[in-house]
Parts: structure tokens; C-alpha cells; sequence
């Protein structure tokens, strides 16, 4: 395979104007973000050739941006798609179809909220729904309880515990995150109600209206605009289920796999990462992504995160933004993974802003704990 590592880089990042609870539509949000990232990386909407998305038409989303693309991308496979758009951009480049890419992202995940659609005919309503699978609570809730009957319940909680009040805690220094105001302690973790065991209520993710675009573009062309470049440096994709029953281990995701390819191609270890914008659509996310990614052994995460390690002031920066828990979740949130990690790099991100970093990881996970995408990302 060729060597497409640092070929492309990310030139512009940013989210819709607001984020929340703002009563706008999908296509609001995606063309808010868009026109923000644009102008956070010096380029018009005239200069955009490729065009990628994730839960639309990029033909409706074309039109209403004024793009018609040269190259255009709707894979969709949950929140890790816009994790895995940022390889599909490298390859698209190098392969010469385009030069510049727009990725946008926009759901009312919180003021467009509906009954759950179901396909009579797709796999989960046959053979889970009638058993009570419903919902990604009750999916990954199952999973979690799968590693507390092997690693112990209180050994798990207690690690789930250190994720949700780490990551509020980057929250706290976010002015963007939609807790932002709202402390945590561990307390307030345990003693917030239950949604479906057993995952409390800090254990889930945000619901939120969002959205956010990047730009990638040639690495020749990155070093001529406004920002500094954030090299696309590795990458890795895949799935190996769709509904859980399906799952070939509850405890170890596709990351086992897209982990190992981004870093080898990358050329690094996990002891060179700075920073890691890890999915946390559920704290049990965390600790099972931790591990596949090889961070630490199997049951050995919540050991890992002990000691809030991964908040403000810990040896391992991870979720600065406030994460999924605690800054926003819209209902895809691998791209706002990309995002934070992107102004991390640049040194853009104010009180939260971890000291100097080169490096980072970036995965996504989607569906029911199904697909994973990892990127490496770098500055020099």
C-alpha cells in the first residue's frame, strides 16, 4: 500500500454557531459549521471540491451549500463515520479526484427528537427489539454488565465513576460544553438516577442540537494558509458486527484492529501519544476502547483511569473538550472528536489547553459498539 501518511492535513475547524438546545434544522447546523470552518482555515466555499457527510444526502446538502463536488462520500456506519471520512479524504486526494474536502456534520439531536423508526425487515427488530434491545442504553448497558460479571461490579462502577467526573471536570473549562456550569462529584455520579443498569444517568451521553465541519486538503497547500497544518498521519476502519447479540466479545471492540493499522502507519507507539479524543457515548465506551486500543489490558481500564487521571492536571490527557458526557453529543459525535483534538494541536483551546502536544489519537466507535475509527493526527 502507498505511503499516504502526511500527505494531507486538516485546515480548518469549527462547529455551528450555537450548541444546545437551538431549534434549528440538520441542514442549518451542517451549513452553519461549514461556513465556520471555512473561515477558520482562510478558503471560501468556492474553493471546496470533495464534499463528505454522514446521515444526509450529499446531494441535498450540495445544493443547499452551493457545492457541486467533484468527489462526494455519505459513509455512514454511527459516530465513528466522520472519524473514518478523515482516511476516505487521504485516499480520495492522493487518488487525484479532489484537492479540497469540506466534512460537515449537522442533527437536532435534542429539539427534532422523535420515536425510533424500526425497519421490520433489518436484523435488531427481528431478533432483539422483541426481547426488550430498544436503544443504545439498554445495548451498552448490556455490554458493561458483560465486564462487571468477568472484572467485578464494583471494580467497573468505580472506573465508569472516573471517566464521567474527569471529563466533566474538562467540561468545567469549556465555554462551549453544555455543562459547562454544572460541577460533578463522585457523589453526584452515584447518586444520579438509573437509566438502564447499570448505567446511572452521568454514565450517558449528552443529547444535543450540533454541528461541526473540518477541511482537508494537500499538505502543500495546508502550509500556505492561515493556521498551522494538523497532519493526517495514520489510519485505521472497520467493523466486525451490527446488533449486540452479533458482538464476537462484549469487552473488546473493532479498535483492536483500527488502532494497531493508524499507529503502524503512523510510526508510533502509544507511548509517543499527547493527547486521546476517545468516543464516550457511554463511560463503559471508555474503558472497553481503552483496552482494544492497547492502552492497558483487558480489565485493567478502570485501574488505568484511577486517581482522575485522565482530568485537568493527569498524566493522561484525554476528552479535553468535555467529551460526549459533558460538552456535546448530538447524535454522531465523532466529529467533534476531530475537532478538539485539531485545536489541541494548534494551541487554541484556552484554560484546557495541555502543554504542547504533537500527537494525538482520535477514535470513534458506532452503532451497538460496532465500528471503529482511528486517526493519528500531528503537528511539527
Amino acid at each position: 500500500m502507498a505511503d499516504l501518511s502526511k500527505t494531507v492535513a486538516i485546515v480548518g475547524v469549527a462547529e455551528s454557531d450555537e450548541i444546545g438546545r437551538i431549534e434549528k434544522s440538520n441542514l442549518q447546523l451542517h451549513a452553519e459549521a461549514a461556513y465556520n470552518a471555512l473561515e477558520d482555515a482562510g478558503l471560501k466555499m468556492k474553493d471546496i471540491n470533495g464534499l463528505m457527510t454522514a446521515g444526509t444526502s450529499t446531494i441535498n446538502l450540495g445544493e443547499y451549500l452551493g457545492v457541486q463536488p467533484m468527489f462526494t462520500d455519505t459513509t455512514a456506519v454511527g459516530g465513528s463515520s466522520f472519524i473514518i471520512h478523515i482516511a476516505h479524504a487521504m485516499a480520495a486526494i492522493n487518488a487525484g479526484y479532489c484537492d479540497t474536502i469540506l466534512v460537515t456534520h449537522g442533527e437536532a439531536g435534542r429539539s427534532a427528537r422523535s420515536r425510533m423508526g424500526l425497519n421490520a425487515s433489518d436484523p435488531g427488530p427481528q431478533y432483539e427489539t422483541p426481547y426488550g434491545f430498544i436503544g443504545a442504553p439498554i445495548n451498552y448497558a448490556m455490554a458493561a454488565r458483560r465486564y462487571m460479571h468477568i472484572y467485578g461490579d464494583d471494580f467497573t462502577r468505580q472506573g465508569m465513576a472516573e471517566v464521567a467526573v474527569a471529563t466533566r471536570k474538562w467540561a468545567n473549562l469549556n465555554p462551549k460544553a453544555y455543562m459547562q456550569a454544572q460541577e460533578m462529584s463522585f457523589d453526584d455520579y452515584h447518586d444520579s438516577r438509573w437509566i438502564s443498569w447499570p448505567f446511572h444517568l452521568f454514565d450517558c451521553c449528552l443529547v444535543t442540537d450540533a454541528g461541526g465541519a473540518y477541511v482537508v486538503t494537500t499538505a502543500e497547500r495546508a502550509r500556505d494558509l492561515p493556521k498551522k497544518p494538523v497532519y493526517v498521519l495514520g489510519a485505521g476502519e472497520g467493523h466486525d458486527h451490527g446488533i449486540l447479540s452479533q458482538m464476537p466479545d462484549l469487552t473488546r471492540t473493532w479498535a483492536r484492529n483500527s488502532g494497531p493499522a493508524a499507529m503502524k502507519m503512523a510510526g508510533v507507539t502509544h507511548d509517543d501519544i499527547d493527547l486521546a479524543m476517545i468516543y464516550d457515548s457511554f463511560t463503559y465506551t471508555v474503558l472497553a476502547t481503552l483496552e482494544s486500543l492497547g492502552f492497558c489490558g483487558p480489565g485493567e481500564a478502570p485501574d488505568f483511569v484511577k486517581g482522575q487521571r485522565t482530568a485537568p492536571g493527569g498524566n493522561f490527557a484525554m476528552n479535553t473538550s468535555g467529551g460526549g458526557l459533558s460538552y456535546t453529543h448530538s447524535g454522531m459525535y465523532g466529529m467533534f472528536l476531530v475537532l478538539e483534538a485539531v485545536r489541541q494541536l494548534r494551541g487554541e483551546t484556552g484554560e484546557r489547553q495541555i502543554d504542547n502536544p504533537k500527537l494525538s489519537l482520535v477514535h470513534g466507535t458506532g452503532g451497538s459498539l460496532s465500528s471503529t475509527g482511528t486517526v493519528i493526527l500531528g503537528v511539527d
